[in-house]
């Protein structure tokens, strides 16, 4: 058997999350699988119902030996990579949401003959996750104003997309006041009062924005970003300057660098992760160096 011949015996499971991208992720999917199919590649595409069954889907693709693909967004990438990860498997991704920021991190192309081509023959790198009170995130896990802002976006998705991710942390700002945030970052203990707290794998979210612009998806550490107290007109500023990436040396910015992470507050405040909340607080988040085997 050549080496082609070989690459061309990968079987795929598509987990598709159907209401993605305004509910048109089968449409992404199928030039994909089209191409899959015509190389000779085994290939079915299974619909989740929800965020566990499509972890359990994953999982179980995962076991059987086959690449399972992430058919959707940010969401059902973490989901996916969730099922993938415990399953010892490999993962691929056609980004088909709103937001698709870890593939806009990563560099996917988003031509189906180019995805198609990677999901046949491209070898697996083995990429970071982030452990969030047992939930699997590939991405980021932020923890104050961003993650109101998420409430919103997901409580808003007939709005397009670069819409509501602009909309929200305005929305966001009128509605949030500083918390008092109880840090542990590999054991050193921190009492701060703050807008947010980021513990970034890939330090993109948001659209298209790169929050943690020193995050590495690959490095072996966590990166975490703090934004301090203060007016509330210095959040917009703020997000102003996020879109440049000039954000992290302002004042109340600081940075700090690990492998786990304990955040606390002194109130609810929603835990997200890569386009949803998984979790409460407190949160305890660790770094899984090169857990996720991954097409990219």
């Amino acid at each position: 058997m050549t080496e082609q011949d070989a690459v061309r015996t990968r079987a795929f499971t598509a987990v598709v999350n159907p209401i993605s991208g305004g509910g048109h992720s089968f449409e992404h999917w199928q030039p994909v699988a089209d191409r899959l199919l015509a190389a000779g590649a085994k290939v079915r595409a299974i619909p989740t119902r929800d965020r566990e069954h499509a972890i359990s889907v994953a999982r179980q693709a995962a076991e059987r030996g086959d690449v399972v693909v992430a058919v959707g967004g940010d969401g059902m990438v973490r989901d996916v990579a969730d099922g993938v990860v415990r399953g010892g498997g490999v993962m691929g991704m056609v980004p088909a949401g709103r937001g698709n920021d870890l593939a806009w991190r990563l560099g996917l192309p988003g031509d189906p003959a180019a995805l198609a081509r990677l999901l046949l023959e491209g070898e697996p790198r083995a990429f970071d996750v982030l452990d969030v009170n047992g939930a699997i995130a590939p991405g980021n896990v932020y923890i104050g104003i961003d993650s109101l802002a998420t409430q919103i976006i997901n409580a808003n998705r007939r709005l397009p997309a670069l819409l509501v991710y602009r909309l929200a942390p305005v929305r966001a700002i009128l509605r949030w006041r500083a918390a008092g945030y109880t840090l542990e970052v590999d054991g050193e203990r921190r009492e701060v009062r703050a807008h947010t707290v980021v513990v970034a794998n890939s330090g993109a979210y948001g659209h298209g924005l790169r929050i943690v612009p020193p995050a590495e998806p690959d490095d072996g550490r966590l990166d975490v970003m703090v934004v301090g107290d203060g007016p509330r007109r210095q959040v917009v500023s703020f997000m102003e300057q996020a879109k440049k990436g000039t954000h992290t040396g302002r004042p109340e910015v600081t940075l700090l660098t690990g492998t786990s992470v304990t955040v606390d507050a002194d109130r609810p405040v929603p835990v997200c992760a890569d386009g949803d909340e998984v979790a409460t607080l407190p949160a305890r988040i660790t770094l899984l160096p090169g857990a996720l085997k991954l097409l990219a």
